[in-house]
């Protein structure tokens, strides 16, 4: 069963992520957290039966809240610029954090307009305290950077918007 500060921690990792929804299940214990646009996650935890008390005799859980959900959008595309489809997105390899530099003190590898080779080092992003260097993975020029140093970063995020030459 996770500890509340476990809970806790959970739910600050989903509120900064862009997960809308989130199951963990463990030894009959199962937490179910939604969030909607503008909301803080919801959490529902179900008890854990055990041989002696049965599933009914646990407390009651509080029923869920609807999550009014927003249509998606690319969250690429800023409001009033058409995403170019010529552009090569860079994204993320994995779950993590991304660093725009390799120190806090350092200057960031790329910013837009600098030219990269398929080999250069465009970012780190941290997972489980390993950190790891992103390739640019084609040549180009760096034409924008799509997140925030230090933001949580999705699996296929797209990070770097990168002219092909």
């Amino acid at each position: 069963m996770l500890k509340i500060q476990e809970i806790r921690e959970l739910i600050k990792l989903i509120d900064q992520s862009s997960i809308n929804e989130f199951e963990y299940e463990q030894e009959g214990a199962k937490i179910t957290m939604k969030k909607g646009a503008g909301e803080q996650p919801i959490v529902q935890q179900a008890p854990q039966a055990t041989a002696e008390a049965p599933a009914q005799a646990a407390a009651p859980q509080p029923k869920p809240q609807a999550v009014e959900e927003k249509p998606e959008t690319d969250e690429d595309e800023k409001p009033g610029k058409v995403a170019d489809e010529s552009l090569h997105k860079i994204e993320s390899p994995m779950v993590g954090t991304f660093y725009a530099s390799p120190s806090p003190d350092e200057d960031s590898y790329v910013k837009p307009g600098d030219k990269v080779s398929n080999d250069s080092i465009v970012c780190i992003i941290e997972a489980m305290k390993l950190f790891n260097e992103i390739e640019a993975e084609v040549n180009g020029e760096i034409v924008e950077i799509l997140v925030e140093n230090g933001q949580l970063v999705e699996y296929g995020q797209p990070l770097f918007l990168v002219k092909k030459q």
